[in-house]
């Protein structure tokens, strides 16, 4: 049976815990309306003073919260909008469709126009809008154009990352104390990637990104170690020589390494090609090569 005629004849369930979320929410949001209210109303017999400070703290209150429901909403629209450019970006690039590199590259335009890291890649690219290239080729140059800086900075944020969670769980004196401080570094590196590439990370952007990030993850083989990345690190005797703890720690920043490619992966509004995408090991071998890092800091150097 074709993949299609599965998808149709699978049916839609109705959600009943969205339902049940939103009316707890709806609840919760009455029940404060009606108290805030009696307050302010109990306040108004006692003094007139101090009704009016109470409302005045009431609307203060609904302005900031006004404020961030919109900041959450804003957060989300900006990622669904790269979420958009990445879809047509890939149609371009893989059926050369003219339509959707030129609705692409008009969007990465008005994403990165504040931009002042940005500003000599557009005009680079301005600078190429009356020549004749194919569409796949167009998306290609707005690539190298404009993300080549970014994923170069979006390398150091996922190295960055990946060293201080592998050099603080390693001194850390409790378990409970290293899965929190992960947690925080990860969802830093997200929200870090997620700015890099021109998203707004919000509360809910940012959980909704962790989603796609964990789906990514689970498409691409999931979180766990690669066969050839230990055997690179065991076979330099690196975790033999350290101490178990220090081993701990080398894993816990592979993970956040891994995790940080993913999320660059999704935030990244042109999907890499397959043999341009970083892998994890170019990754941890800069992490825990110390003899690689010591020729490298030697040839800056001597340059």
């Amino acid at each position: 049976m074709p993949r299609s005629a599965i998808e149709r004849s699978t049916p839609r369930r109705f959600k009943w815990a969205s339902v049940l979320f939103s009316a707890l929410l709806l609840l919760i949001a009455l029940w404060a309306g009606n108290a805030a209210l009696a307050l302010i109303e109990d306040l108004f017999s006692r003094s007139i003073y101090f009704g009016y400070a109470a409302a005045a703290a009431a609307s203060l209150a609904g302005l900031a919260a006004a404020a961030i429901i919109l900041r959450e909403i804003w957060g989300l629209i900006r990622l669904r909008r790269i979420e958009h450019i990445q879809s047509k970006a890939a149609h371009a690039i893989n059926f050369d469709d003219k339509a959707a590199a030129d609705e692409a590259t008009a969007n990465l335009r008005s994403l990165y126009a504040a931009r002042a890291d940005c500003a000599y890649g557009l005009k680079q690219l301005v600078s190429h809008d009356h020549e004749i290239i194919d569409p796949r080729n167009r998306m290609r140059l707005a690539e190298r154009l404009l993300l080549s800086p970014l994923d170069d900075e979006a390398h150091r944020i996922v190295a960055r990352a990946a060293r201080r969670v592998t050099l603080l769980t390693t001194v850390t004196p409790a378990a409970a104390l290293d899965i929190l401080f992960v947690a925080a570094q990860n969802i830093r590196m997200l929200r870090e990637i997620a700015s890099l590439y021109g998203g707004r990370p919000s509360a809910l952007s940012t959980w909704r990104l962790a989603r796609l990030v964990i789906a990514h993850l689970a498409v691409a083989g999931g979180l766990a170690l690669s066969d050839t990345l230990l055997q690179h690190l065991l076979g330099k005797g690196l975790l033999g020589r350290l101490s178990a703890r220090f081993g701990e720690g080398a894993v816990n920043g592979i993970l956040t390494a891994r995790i940080g490619l993913a999320a660059k992966a999704v935030c990244r509004p042109v999907p890499l090609e397959g043999d341009a995408r970083e892998t994890l090991g170019s990754l941890m071998r800069e992490l825990v090569s110390f003899e690689e890092s010591k020729n490298v800091a030697e040839s800056k150097s001597q340059s």
